[in-house]
Parts: C-alpha cells; structure tokens; sequence
C-alpha cells in the first residue's frame, strides 16, 4: 500500500465524552457537541458511569465518592485506546465528567483539547492542559457550583469561559426560547473553538 494509502486510512480524530451524573450523551449539550464532532470527522467514544451515589450536591464526601466510582469506570473504559494513533483528541466533559476529563488527561500526560460543560472547582485542580486548549461555559444560577470561584479560576487559568445569566447547570433558564438561544450560542462558540484545532 502506498504511503498515501496509509495516510488516508488512518485514524483522524477522536472525541471522548465525559457525561455528568444524570447528564447522558442525549441531552441537549451533549447531544449537539457530539454531533458537531461528528462533522468534523472525530470518532465518537461515549464514557459510561454506573451505580453512582444519588444525593452528592453540596455533599462533598458524596462528590469525592463519586469522582472515585466513576474515576475507575473511566480507567476500565479507556483501557488500551491508543490516544497516538489519533491526529486531534478532543475531551468533551459535562459537570464531574469535566473533573474526570482534566484528571484523565493530567494522570496520562496527554494534551487534548477540552470543551468543559458547567464545570466544578475541582476541575481546575489540575494542570494538564494550556488555557488555548480548553474553552468552559456555566450558568450564573448554577447550583452546583460557587460560580464566582468557579469564574475566578477560569480567570487565574486564563480560560475562556462565557456565562450565562439566570442559567442552572445545565445551562437553562425555564423560557424554553431564551434556552435555546443560549444553546445556539454555546454550540456556535463551540464551533468556534474547534475550528482552531490543528
């Protein structure tokens, strides 16, 4: 086979979702990110968490327990993917997925690019990646976190992250219109962010 042929068979790029604990790949965020990986021609890989505590928010025990649960699922899942054979990697995280995103890609020394839906404080605990590398998005309502250290962080780590006034953490509001603009809003910067990847 030529080196053409090799060239042309070869893996592209690979997008790994990170889901929150109630946030699957269906809704909305997730549901939309994946398909525009999709047109970008990135293989999808799906991370799946089960048997999770119920009742963690605001529990930091409950949180560290179910980072933990969902740490080693994420380790037993990923097993044997060979990140190399990859052009682009793009972590694509949503609440603790964001945490398990930037931890994973921390502990395995590697430098994907990395959209995080409504992360949490912890998720900036980690140094894996330069500020051009991530782009993160929260609501000012989001219950889940302390938005202001959240938005702080953001800053100290120099990482875009637009917010959006009177969205919860799944960045809605209750005015289903007002909700999908922001959607749209979110998914255009998302674009936006991946149109810089190399």
């Amino acid at each position: 086979m030529s080196e053409q042929g090799f060239d042309e068979i070869r893996k592209k790029g690979l997008a790994v979702v990170f889901p929150g604990i109630g946030y699957h790949k269906d809704k909305p965020l997730l549901y939309y990110s994946i398909k525009l990986a999709r047109t970008y021609g990135y293989e999808i890989l799906n991370v799946e968490y089960h048997d999770m505590p119920s009742k963690i928010q605001g529990d930091k025990a409950m949180m560290k327990k179910a980072y933990d649960i969902a740490r080693e699922q994420v380790l037993e899942q990923l097993d044997g993917v060979n990140f190399a054979e990859y052009d682009k990697v793009c972590f694509i995280g949503k609440s603790i997925g964001t945490i398990l995103a930037a931890g994973y890609a921390a502990e395995h020394k590697l430098s994907p690019k990395q959209i995080w839906y409504t992360p949490l404080e912890a998720t900036f605990s980690f140094e894996a990646c330069s500020p051009q590398d991530v782009i993160a998005f929260i609501g000012d309502d989001d219950p889940w976190s302390v938005v202001e250290d959240v938005k702080k962080l953001a800053v100290k780590c120099n990482i875009m992250m637009p917010s959006y006034p009177h969205c919860n953490h799944s960045l809605e509001s209750g005015d289903v219109t007002a909700d999908i603009e922001v959607l749209r809003d979110v998914m255009k910067k998302t674009k936006e962010f991946m149109d810089t990847f190399d």
